[in-house]
């Protein structure tokens, strides 16, 4: 997938591989060289890993839990972002009034960071376990992600005298079966009255003041990693094909 993407930043969540080991493989790939920017918080039991074919020193750590990290990306020539890898517990395990008040102080970190930076340059990315309609996403005090453009632009919203920062989410353009392509992210029977059967819980957000340099199309739910498809016969991802989930690309211009 790195070599028919031309991928430069490769996020992976729920990663057991030993670092050493993706770097082996990514690094046979013709002139490519990835490096692995290790989080300081990364024990053994990190989950999240980041590759990059640029230097690690232009991916500084900004913030990190066990559930995310939190990177300053400092390419030359270009201004500064921040990159914000998560991966949320599942439903399997928290509520979503408990994703909803965990969105409410992911926000203010992400708020704290951005004044650190001097700047809200801000994309998020990763495995979120939630719709992008859900509370926590849409919340005014949570995530504050809005379907459209033209809202995002007006850069945030005030509710009860308080202001929030509003986040883009493209992802919204992605649910249903149009294009032939896949209806999200995530694929689940539940078997119970309320079925989704497809979710989107992999998800980019994108701040207003990256807008400008995030195309329409700038965001692609991706079904092959090279010739290898990552949908079954049935039309959906497994875990024999790599991952239960599937990965999402995006890209920024400069």
């Amino acid at each position: 997938m790195a070599r028919s993407r031309d991928v430069e930043v490769l996020v992976l969540l729920e990663c057991d591989i030993d670092p050493a080991n993706v770097l082996q493989s990514l690094n046979q790939l013709d002139g490519q060289t990835f490096h692995h920017a290790v989080s300081p918080a990364g024990a053994a039991n990190e989950s999240i890993r980041i590759f990059t074919r640029f230097s690690p020193g232009m991916l500084l750590p900004l913030h990190d839990d066990p559930r995310f990290t939190i990177r300053h990306m400092l390419v030359p020539g270009q201004a500064g972002i921040i990159i914000a890898a998560v991966h949320f517990p599942s439903k399997l395990f928290w509520t979503e009034d408990d994703q909803a008040f965990e969105c409410t102080e992911f926000a203010r970190t992400i708020a704290e960071v951005e004044k650190r930076a001097g700047h809200d340059r801000t994309v998020l990315v990763g495995d979120l376990n939630m719709n992008p309609f859900e509370r926590g996403m849409v919340a005014a005090a949570g995530l504050n992600a809005t379907m459209t453009r033209e809202q995002a632009s007006k850069e945030f919203r005030i509710f009860r005298g308080r202001q929030y920062p509003f986040f883009y989410n493209p992802m919204w353009g992605h649910f249903g079966d149009r294009d032939q392509r896949p209806a999200g992210t995530y694929y689940r029977n539940s078997g119970r009255h309320v079925n989704y059967y497809w979710n989107m819980f992999d998800q980019v957000l994108i701040r207003p003041s990256l807008l400008d340099r995030f195309p329409r199309d700038g965001v692609e739910i991706v079904t092959h990693a090279g010739a290898t498809p990552l949908l079954g016969a049935s039309g959906t991802p497994g875990r024999t094909r790599g991952s239960d989930h599937l990965p999402l690309l995006f890209r920024l211009g400069s």
